[in-house]
């Protein structure tokens, strides 16, 4: 044997030795010379005996599994579904004919102690009976954890100096029609570990970049010195494994989903609150998978708390769909209210347990406040039926709550349902001015789950920010030829070439002192060199002013090679009602430039007549954003004002160019469009300011709470936006500098003083490289648009004579330092965390 293999086995030694001796598992053996399944009918039939269950309907239970288990005619996830039917909600049988039929339970959920929990290594698993097959489609997992002699659990062992994602791809490959896949039909928790990264989950056919890790820093284990010893510890253990198992998991829609630490612990702080008949706010961060959260609260709630009834308040017409379709996608039947006098009516009769409804339709409108609907309701309140009294013990969940529930509004709601209790969701924090309204109206915060977390622990992907002072007028060719030459440093020569025929067009754009014009040449520019733009894999979101400015941007995108590849979503229904009354003989007004546009733009999409597809908008949203969500390099930007900013399915993206003033819980929820999962290639999102909302042009921000999030408490958004340069990822083979983005800053008035592109650099910054050579990063100092006189004085204050030998080392060849200035940009950046 290799020393590798000895490393390894030593490791899996260890492992089953902790799952035999900590854990109490009993020990099946080494089954390397045999040919095993994922079903130990033996083991499962000895367990079923000692339940008293019956020999009659063992055999009927027991060929029920069997048959679901092995139909190959479906697929690995209609087989699994259909297996987790079964022991989750134990397998109907009938005794004999005419009889009533019973269920077999094959796991006692409730006395997990009572269950048979055992382990087995080398599981030999016979590959695929193909044509030609050869050995090596026969595989063997190092541990299988067997639970009543069902296999639940595979894990795959490397030794430390082997990242784990090759346990991951193993397990992948594994579930594959030329290997084992029949053995995977069971199958619930599939992990991968080593000493160094700790423990990885996923269930079956999750893609590698979905892949989970457990992070829980209490508990009776968290001291434990070996990552993987302590995560095998925390979600072994006999109670927390057959919990995450009958509690957390979901098919939805499609793809089997295991719960995220954070979910899970949500979700069982929530219990205890419930339980102690408390309500309260739970604040989970963008992106985090708030709806599942949701979805497995309610479930608990419907199926242990006697006469449990759920209802789910939301205030806007696409969330109440979103969270219909949620439901429904993971097979929950939930009952969408058509008005306030049908939830009413609901509420006062037993029946449905899951239902939801818009925060309006209490009062039949509006959504404020102030507003008429609000009103009507609380005079509605007096109508209400002498015998009116909400059946079953109400629990509300009010999804972002911070905008709704509070006031008079909420005293409506109590009145209707005293006894109810109230959990307010959140994906963004509480502002200062709401929140102590809010915590009492919901109560104290739950649990929560931050932005800066979520990115440490790989749930959402980190941000950088650019602020792009795009206002400075160009005129001058030759600044614009600088522009073009610090647009594209880095590119080959052919590349360069290629753009270079595009820019006589680009020229005329920029030199037009038309600022939105200036904005889609800039992001033209990007397309043809960002990262994941130019090859097609990532695409943009361009959040207009207004629908009217909307229009102005696609009309001149329409004009470029983004023809056809790009569209605007908003909440404008074309209608030819928009133009009467508005030809008055002076030009076309703004509404008869809107209906134009999308005019226009529905009959390019459908290949049809205006008149046709003008009334197609709903249909055209559906397509383009399918298009954008899974043939990026077909449809690469979006156009939007508010839509699809928010909600769960709103479409994710790499890119987002702001050019509308924003602040607060709509400019929170708008970044994090970007801060999503989405392809090997994509390490972050980046967004582009074109509104300086943190007025970082004016110089170097040190503190991201003022401004545009000013809103909040500054603990509630530290580590949001911050600059993180002296955090910059130190990944084997990549330089510091490969790591970093852009800002753009305003400066001085010569050289570069006029231009977009004006760049700062940040504080002292020292990581190593693949080599262990250390590398700088200075402090932070205009080095576009200032003089040499300046660059100097900040250079005398600072005492760091290294940035001019930056300069110094960047001019060579370079020409000048307006070009060095360009040429370095890259290495300044602001990120948002």
């Amino acid at each position: 044997m290799t020393t590798v293999g000895q490393i390894e086995k030593r490791t899996q030694a260890r492992v089953v030795a902790l799952f035999r001796e900590r854990l109490c598992y009993d020990y099946l053996g080494d089954k390397t010379d045999l040919n095993n399944h994922n079903l130990e009918l033996t083991l499962l039939r000895e367990w079923l005996t000692r339940q008293g269950v019956s020999d009659t309907l063992i055999n009927r239970a027991l060929h029920e599994l069997n048959k679901v288990a092995t139909d190959t005619s479906k697929s690995l996830y209609d087989r699994n579904k259909e297996v987790y039917g079964l022991l989750r909600y134990g397998v109907k049988v009938q005794p004999g004919a005419g009889e009533n039929r019973v269920t077999v339970w094959l796991i006692d959920w409730k006395t997990p102690e009572n269950n048979h929990f055992a382990i087995a290594e080398e599981v030999t698993v016979k590959g695929a009976d193909l044509t030609n097959a050869a050995k090596a489609n026969t595989k063997r997992p190092d541990v299988v954890i067997f639970i009543n002699g069902i296999a639940l659990g595979v894990l795959e062992l490397k030794r430390s100096t082997v990242s784990v994602a090759e346990g991951i791809r193993q397990n992948l490959d594994n579930q594959k029609k030329e290997f084992i896949q029949p053995f995977f039909s069971t199958m619930q928790w599939v992990m991968a570990g080593n000493d160094t990264e700790g423990l990885r989950y996923a269930t079956i056919e999750t893609p590698e970049k979905y892949t989970l890790r457990w992070v829980e820093d209490t508990g009776p284990y968290a001291d434990e010195p070996n990552l993987l010893d302590r995560h095998l510890l925390q979600v072994c253990r006999k109670a927390r494994l057959l919990e995450l198992i009958h509690d957390f998991v979901v098919f939805d829609a499609g793809t089997k989903k295991l719960c995220r630490q954070n979910q899970y612990f949500g979700v069982k702080a929530a219990q205890a609150f419930i339980q102690r008949r408390e309500g309260g706010i739970i604040w989970h961060t963008q992106g985090s998978g708030k709806s599942l959260t949701m979805v497995w609260l309610a479930k608990w709630i419907r199926e242990n708390r006697e006469g449990g009834r759920v209802l789910i308040i939301t205030d806007r017409t696409e969330l109440d769909q979103q969270i219909e379709t949620v439901f429904k996608g993971v097979n929950e039947q939930i009952y969408r209210t058509a008005s306030g006098n049908d939830l009413i009516d609901t509420l006062n009769r037993p029946g449905e347990s899951l239902l939801c409804s818009l925060v309006h339709k209490f009062g039949g409108k509006g959504n404020g406040e102030d507003d008429e609907g609000t009103k009507a309701f609380i005079d509605s309140l007096k109508k209400l039926p002498a015998d009116f009294k909400a059946k079953g013990d109400i629990h509300v969940f009010v999804d972002e709550c911070h905008r709704t529930q509070s006031g008079d509004l909420h005293k409506a709601m109590k009145a209707l349902l005293p006894n109810a209790l109230f959990v307010g969701f959140t994906g963004t924090p509480l502002l200062k001015a709401d929140k102590q309204k809010s915590i009492e109206v919901f109560g104290r915060y739950i649990h929560t789950y931050k932005f800066d977390q979520a990115v440490r622990e790989g749930v959402v992907l980190d941000l950088r920010y650019e602020a792009r002072d795009i206002d400075q007028t160009l005129t001058n060719r030759d600044k614009i030829d600088q522009w073009f030459e610090a647009k594209t440093q880095g590119l080959n020569d052919l590349a360069r070439a290629q753009l270079k025929q595009k820019w006589g067009t680009m020229q005329r754009v920029l030199s037009s002192q038309d600022r939105l014009s200036i904005i889609v040449a800039d992001i033209l520019l990007d397309m043809a060199t960002r990262p994941r733009l130019m090859d097609g894999h990532g695409n943009a979101m361009l959040v207009a002013g207004s629908i009217y400015e909307a229009c102005k941007f696609y009309e001149l995108f329409a004009k470029s090679e983004l023809k056809g590849k790009c569209a605007i979503v908003t909440s404008y229904a074309p209608s030819i009602a928009d133009t009467k009354g508005e030809e008055t003989g002076a030009g076309e007004t703004d509404n008869l430039f809107k209906y134009g546009v999308y005019r226009q733009m529905l009959a390019d999409w459908f290949n049809e007549p205006a008149e046709r597809a003008i009334s197609k908008v709903e249909q055209f949203e559906k397509e383009v954003k399918k298009k954008f969500i899974h043939e990026p390099g077909q449809m690469k930007l979006l156009i939007v004002v508010d839509k699809l900013l928010t909600g769960f399915d709103a479409p994710p993206a790499t890119y987002l160019y702001i050019d509308k003033q924003m602040r607060d819980h709509g400019l929170f929820q708008a970044i994090c469009r970007v801060n999503r999962l989405d392809g090997d290639d994509k390490e972050y999102g980046t967004i582009i300011d074109y509104k300086d909302l943190f007025k970082s042009l004016e110089g170097a921000v040190g503190d991201y709470t003022s401004g545009a999030l000013d809103g909040y408490d500054k603990d509630d958004v530290a580590g949001l936006l911050e600059n993180r340069l002296d955090k910059a990822r130190e990944t084997p083979g990549r330089s510091p500098r490969s790591d970093q983005g852009i800002v753009r800053a305003g400066g001085g008035t010569e050289g570069f003083g006029s231009l977009p592109a004006l760049f700062l650099r940040h504080r002292v910054r020292q990581c190593r490289s693949t080599q262990g050579q250390r590398t700088e990063a200075a402090e932070a100092v205009p080095v576009c648009g200032g003089t040499a006189a300046r660059l100097r004085q900040h250079r005398q204050r600072t005492g760091r004579s290294r940035i001019q030998a930056g300069r110094d080392r960047d001019d060579q060849g370079r020409g000048g330092s307006h070009q060095q200035g360009a040429r370095r940009s890259a290495a300044g950046q602001w990120r948002l965390h």
